[in-house]
């Protein structure tokens, strides 16, 4: 195994050749500026199209401002072939930008078939037909294998998710996995959702609620308790509760942990005040993903370099976030097997 130790260039160099799964990352938050700028050519409007002023547009001042402007973007993503379009780009930028051979894309198709929109939104089916096919066209052309969570946005209320749990259990895509809760925590209370979690996980699929990322701990209680949680989007707030961080050591329920998201959203004050490393310390179950990679200047390959930094990590420790994320997926069994010898082939000594 290579020493990816104490050189930032063989460290940056041995990341981006690790085989990787991402399981928290958003569809339309992985949307490049490129995506973002093709999009805001169809649809002309509050996006801007010039990648320098996109940059500037994607200057978060707080987590409230971030949803504003992602549901700027979520808008520009009208119509099915729209939808095609970033999702096989999405998946390009993953398996041939970071070597991710495994992601659970969370998607949020209440904010593109807008049911209470519906001059405006497409039809389900012809939502679910466009990531299908962009997911089978993927895992054809890239070698990526994509699953979808579908996410209710916890800022749209109760119709929200009562539409989102119809999505999913009436017109579920092959590749659905998961359910899942985003947008803003505070004023966003988990238990009203207790009914759609239940019924989604009584039809097979996993609860991935976002929880204690702006909110304390008590929002991961909730989600664990009333909702089922299998693993925590985020929960950075779980280190401010020593029995909560115990129990989630005890039952090995992972942590999905975004650090350059939570500090562009203001959730983290810093990354050298992120709680990464306390986390690791008690011995919870961690993964490290991108959430929504384009619009906070991050990637996975990035957040594995940053993980690599706060924990003072080594190839064998880089390798071992990898099979974590693998571990704490919902991948089929053939695909987990797979990934996880391509990760042991890359780490093993060469000669």
């Amino acid at each position: 195994m290579s020493d990816a130790a104490g050189d930032g260039t063989h460290l940056s160099e041995f990341v981006a050749g690790l085989p990787k799964a991402e399981l928290h990352v958003h569809h339309v938050g992985s949307a490049s500026p490129r995506m973002v700028a093709e999009l805001a050519a169809r649809h002309p409007g509050v996006v801007p199209a010039d990648p320098e002023r996109l940059r500037e547009f994607f200057a978060f001042r707080d987590f409230a401002h971030f949803i504003e402007v992602y549901l700027a973007v979520v808008d520009l993503v009208r119509t099915p072939d729209d939808v095609r379009f970033l999702t096989y780009e999405v998946a390009r930028e993953l398996a041939q930008g970071q070597n991710v051979r495994y992601a659970e894309l969370t998607c949020t198709p209440y904010t593109s078939v807008l049911p209470h929109e519906p001059d405006r939104g497409m039809p389900i089916e012809a939502y679910t037909e466009a990531i299908e096919d962009a997911r089978v066209a993927a895992e054809r052309d890239l070698g990526i294998v994509l699953r979808w969570i579908y996410d209710i946005p916890g800022e749209s209320g109760i119709p929200a998710a009562d539409a989102t749990l119809g999505f999913a259990l009436d017109h579920a895509p092959d590749g659905l996995v998961g359910f899942g809760l985003g947008g803003p925590e505070i004023g966003v209370p988990r238990g009203q959702f207790v009914p759609h979690f239940a019924a989604a996980r009584a039809a097979g699929l996993r609860s991935v609620p976002h929880a204690g990322e702006t909110t304390g701990p008590q929002t991961i209680w909730t989600s664990l308790r009333d909702l089922g949680a299998e693993r925590i989007g985020h929960g950075t707030s779980a280190v401010q509760d020593p029995a909560l961080l115990a129990h989630l050591v005890e039952h090995r329920i992972p942590l999905e942990v975004c650090p350059s998201s939570n500090v562009a959203t203001k959730a983290v004050t810093s990354l050298a005040e992120h709680p990464l490393p306390q986390m690791v310390a008690a011995g919870a179950v961690v993964t490290i993903n991108s959430d929504d990679p384009s619009m906070f200047g991050t990637s996975l390959n990035a957040e594995y370099e940053i993980a690599a930094d706060l924990l003072g990590l080594d190839a064998a420790g880089l390798v071992a976030l990898s099979r974590a994320a693998v571990d704490a997926s919902f991948a089929p069994d053939d695909v987990r097997s797979r990934l996880l010898a391509e990760i042991d082939a890359y780490a093993a000594p060469s000669g």
